[in-house]
């Protein structure tokens, strides 16, 4: 059976420079174990399956793979599925400028706004929770690293559905030098429960990006995110609750995928109540059919 299959390039209104989701409609009658295959197969950091809703309170619902496990939320193809399911007109938004998705989550909500780069996209990221990292976890994580952390912001896990390893670094040129031990990385995710490592750091004044990210996930089989939603939510997440944020919230944007050859930008609003928004400018890199 053919099914309509794109993939779609996320935080990016430029192909080839956002990170890809693969996105395939029309999954009613795929098992669990045949998405996990597609997942496999397409080697993206998630490939998601489109279905029919089981709430009327939700326009479409998402499941989300990646290439080793399912995850009830990630916020790239939660952008990239609804630009899918907008462009190919699967679904008209039950509220104006709104859509409701459902996953295993629940319920995310998304803003649509148009742009003169192409459409943009914005979701609410789900309720938060932030968890200290244990003082063993913290020395192993600096062997991992091959560098020191500040205690003074101490590394966390920010639960949102993905489950990330949180990190400040001193600047982003520490961001992006970094080269972390990815088989030690799985090791401690693993052992932790969590979808892997976030790190973070702050961009030269008057930058286009107020912050450099990147993402690291070895255990799901994604040795480094492009540019990844839920991974900048949660750094929204960490940088509110460790007082890093104004009280009134703040606007701004982060980059992400310099060393993997892409160059995303996350748009991210933190409201004064912690509440965080992400998202970014989608684009359709290919569009056609996948036989199952």
């Amino acid at each position: 059976m053919k099914r309509s299959y794109s993939v779609v390039d996320v935080f990016s209104f430029r192909p080839l420079l956002g990170n890809p989701v693969a996105v395939v409609m029309d999954a009613e009658n795929l098992t669990a174990d045949a998405m996990q295959a597609v997942a496999r197969w397409t080697n993206l950091s998630e490939t998601t399956f489109v279905l029919p809703p089981t709430t009327a309170d939700a326009d479409y619902r998402l499941r989300i793979f990646t290439p080793r496990s399912e995850l009830p939320f990630a916020g790239h193809p939660t952008l990239g599925s609804a630009h899918a399911n907008l462009e190919a007109g699967r679904v008209a938004p039950l509220r104006i400028g709104r859509l409701i998705q459902e996953c295993g989550i629940g319920l995310v909500e998304l803003t649509i706004e148009a742009r003169s780069e192409g459409r943009e996209l914005t979701f609410r990221l789900p309720p938060a929770k932030l968890e200290p990292l244990h003082t063993t976890d913290m020395a192993e994580l600096e062997r991992i690293l091959g560098c020191k952390v500040d205690l003074k912001t101490a590394p966390g896990i920010v639960n949102v559905g993905a489950i990330w390893i949180v990190v400040q670094l001193i600047d982003a040129a520490s961001v992006l030098d970094l080269r972390p031990d990815l088989p030690r990385l799985a090791e401690l995710e693993r052992r932790l429960g969590v979808t892997g490592l976030t790190v973070f750091g702050a961009r030269e004044h008057g930058d286009d990006a107020a912050i450099e990210v990147r993402t690291f996930a070895p255990s799901c089989g994604v040795e480094e995110d492009p540019v990844c939603g839920s991974g900048n939510g949660s750094v929204a997440v960490f940088q509110w609750q460790r007082g890093l944020l104004p009280p009134g919230g703040a606007d701004y944007v982060a980059a992400q995928g310099r060393c993997v050859g892409r160059d995303g930008r996350v748009k991210v609003s933190v409201d004064a109540n912690g509440a965080v928004s992400v998202g970014g400018s989608c684009v359709t890199s290919v569009e056609g059919s996948l036989t199952l």
